[in-house]
């Protein structure tokens, strides 16, 4: 006797002969499918078709969405080069910044944005962004290898900012000399915002900003 065949062996079977449906076209054409959409029945041709459709609005979906990513990256490289633009331009040292700041908030859009250096030349020493720092703040920025993104937990740094009493998120990024082991200084980034920065977001870009402003405020250093 015959075992009888499972569908494994039936599957191993069409794939491996694949002509099998040419030589039966009659078998292509009495196969029926259920169809998920509402349980209709189907022929072998129409669920195909089903399938390649739902294929394709998948592809279309994440092709739409890679659209988007890549607008919105065009915006931000954009956006980024009118604010390096403005730092090249500024007029002289200590005016950078408020250039720096300033051009952050109109920008980007953050609402508060402040910054203080430590270790600066002795003609910016009474300057409003050389105001004393305590040692905790710069330990604190010391110790930031990477942006800080998350709540106001009554940072110095939150103090520093115009309406201090409403920032709810603060980005805290560590201005520094290329891999310097201490920074020379902090920028802080807040909003009323409590999403605004939280601990879960991405910081190449806020590091990319660190970075450049680290190099152009590098100048007002002793």
């Amino acid at each position: 006797m015959t075992s009888p065949l499972d569908s494994n062996a039936v599957a191993d079977y069409l794939l491996n002969n694949p002509h099998f449906f040419e030589e039966h076209a009659e078998v292509l054409a009495q196969v029926k499918l259920s169809s998920p959409l509402g349980g209709r029945t189907l022929s072998l041709q129409e669920r195909q078709m089903d399938v390649m459709r739902e294929k394709f609005k998948i592809m279309e979906l994440r092709l739409a969405e890679l659209i988007r990513i890549g607008q919105e990256n065009d915006q931000i490289t954009h956006k980024f080069h009118t604010w390096t633009r403005s730092l090249l331009l500024a007029r002289n040292d200590v005016d950078l910044p408020h250039t720096l700041t300033t051009g952050l908030q109109t920008t980007f859009a953050v609402p508060h944005v402040t910054l203080r250096l430590w270790g600066v030349a002795e003609e910016f020493a009474h300057t409003w962004f050389a105001a004393p720092v305590s040692a905790d703040s710069r330990i604190f920025s010391n110790g930031l290898t990477t942006p800080f993104c998350g709540g106001n937990n009554d940072f110095e740094a939150a103090s520093w900012l115009e309406d201090a009493p409403s920032i709810q998120s603060l980005a805290l990024l560590p201005l520094r000399l290329d891999d310097a082991p201490e920074a020379f200084g902090l920028l802080v980034l807040g909003s009323s915002d409590p999403h605004r920065f939280t601990s879960d977001m991405a910081t190449d870009f806020l590091t990319n900003i660190g970075q450049t402003a680290s190099a152009a405020l590098s100048s007002l250093l002793d």
